[in-house]
């Protein structure tokens, strides 16, 4: 591979280094382009909290009713304890291939490869969904300002759909392909809006308890905080399933690792980025569980009409004539989100060129605004193909594919872990901090989200899981999920056959040394 040879960005170093002696490099990215504050801005972004709890919350309630709270603490935990591991590999190993460079290190280049496989595969599909929910979101929200519910239909017209939907990946990529001083101006609008409404909502829901004018007042209760009062362990699962990728985007912050000031501002980022969700999911699930209650009148929680979109019904009866703000936060929630969620895959496959794992062309970097340019592009190129094509063939088939991410989140955040358990292994016992941070946290982190993984795996196999499609009786999530697995083998492997050096441990090695420290 040849040597990368650009000059340096904004407020940064033009040391870029070769990775033939195994050992890692620079890219070429502008180094010192994100600040901790960006850095937490841009994760949120990424989470899209706006969208993601309007969809989860109601299937959520399905599954664990009032202990809602008690399941996101839950899902909390391994987040964080997956952060804290996070942390420490980007503290040794600041590199922008995160999940695919630290797993390559720990386990060398197989498994390395599929992790970084499965943070693409998930960020690429779920670039689709978010663009699909822009626009859905977008007709939505015209309808809602001319009073006309009829163009909130025209979402469902699939070419309307499709050329929208298209529209707005353009736009993500044309803003994700310029310089992270632009992805952080757009994001610090859109994100801080979209907290600014949602706490809004929250609040105005508790004065609407506490007045009498809620629609189902609950008592709020200590048992809401229990997860031992879950029914079942079914139930328990299935709604961990659902908390965990409520939080899943937070990693954006380590992805940036090569651009940040100060090397312990990713780390810091991700554990910020993950304590601030928790505590907004905490105030909208009780405020709204307090409102509604979880019943399955015209707005309870647990009415299946309302369950795909809670915010959209519940925007009118809580904020009166400010309803309309909810639905521009959504909309907002998922168009930044789009352009937020372009940051991880790209740099993962500018990494994977970079050390040889992919063409070289994925190793370009622009020259201009020193972002992954031809990266950038390919993921908005394959996530746009793949919408197009499966919203014309079978929603199902979108929509189960978007469902059975959840296992492919389990599957790179677990390998993650575990490359952190295994790699500090000689030091665990080095000290106290060590013991936690480098093996405990991410232990139990990792085999949360392993045995998340396997019974997801396991359940997804019946046919009346998600969609309720099949393939020969075993159930569509399964089917997707273990074919997105598989298409990363078959392409490793020709990789591994066109790509030799890296699959030897030549250009990325378990052995070399363990980080290159960026000047400042």
């Amino acid at each position: 591979m040849s040597q990368d040879t650009q000059s340096p960005g904004p407020g940064g170093s033009s040391e870029v280094g070769t990775p033939l002696d195994g050992g890692l490099s620079k890219k070429g990215l502008s180094a010192g382009s994100v600040g901790l504050i960006g850095a937490v801005v841009i994760g949120i972004s990424c989470i899209a909290p706006a969208y993601t709890l309007t969809a989860a919350l109601g299937p959520t309630v399905s599954e664990v009713g009032v202990q809602v709270p008690a399941i996101m603490l839950v899902g909390f935990i391994p987040m964080l304890l997956v952060a804290f591991g996070y942390r420490e590999l980007n503290r040794m190993m600041s590199d922008s291939g995160t999940s695919f460079t630290w797993a390559t290190r720990a386990f060398g280049p197989w498994i390395g490869w599929m992790a970084g496989w499965g943070l693409v595969a998930a960020t690429i599909l779920v670039l689709s969904n978010l663009a699909g929910i822009a626009v859905d979101f977008l007709f939505l929200l015209i309808s809602q300002i001319t009073n006309n519910p009829d163009i909130a239909g025209l979402a469902a017209n699939p070419f309307i759909n499709v050329v929208v939907c298209l529209l707005f990946m353009l736009g993500a990529t044309l803003i994700s392909y310029r310089d992270m001083q632009t992805t952080q101006k757009l994001q610090y609008f859109l994100v801080g809006f979209q907290l600014l409404v949602l706490v809004l909502f929250a609040i105005v829901a508790f004065v609407r308890v506490a007045d009498g004018s809620a629609f189902d007042a609950t008592a709020i209760d200590a048992s809401w905080f229990n997860p031992f009062a879950v029914e079942s362990f079914s139930a328990f699962a299935a709604g961990l399933s659902l908390s965990i990728f409520i939080f899943w985007g937070w990693d954006v912050t380590l992805t940036m690792n090569e651009e940040t000031k100060g090397e312990k501002t990713p780390g810091r980022a991700a554990t910020i980025t993950i304590v601030i969700i928790v505590a907004l999911y905490l105030l909208l699930a009780v405020s709204l569980i307090a409102f509604a209650g979880v019943g399955e009148g015209e707005f309870g929680l647990g009415n299946p009409d309302i369950q795909d979109n809670v915010f959209f019904a519940l925007a009118t009866p809580i904020l009166g004539p400010l309803a309309v703000l909810v639905s521009l936060a959504v909309l907002t929630s998922s168009a930044s989100s789009l352009q937020s969620t372009f940051v991880s895959p790209a740099r993962t496959l500018l990494a994977m060129g970079h050390y040889g794992a992919l063409p070289e062309s994925f190793a370009k970097v622009s020259p201009r605004f020193f972002t992954p340019g031809y990266a950038t592009i390919v993921s908005a190129v394959v996530a746009s193909a793949f919408y197009a094509i499966m919203r014309f063939i079978s929603e199902n088939v979108l929509w189960d594919t978007i469902t059975a991410l959840g296992m492919m989140i389990c599957f790179y955040y677990g390998i993650t872990a575990f490359a952190c358990v295994w790699y500090f292994r000689k030091q665990w016992f080095d000290s106290v901090r060590n013991v936690f941070f480098t093996f405990l946290f991410p232990l139990i982190g990792g085999v949360i989200l392993a045995v998340l993984f396997v019974t997801t795996l396991v359940d997804s196999m019946d046919p009346d899981y998600g969609s309720g499609s099949n393939i020969f009786g075993l159930g569509l999530v399964f089917v997707l999920g273990v074919t997105v697995i598989l298409v990363g083998v078959v392409i490793m492997i020709i990789q591994a056959v066109k790509r030799p050096a890296f699959f030897r441990g030549e250009t990325l090695s378990m052995d070399a040394p363990a980080s290159l420290r960026r000047r400042r």
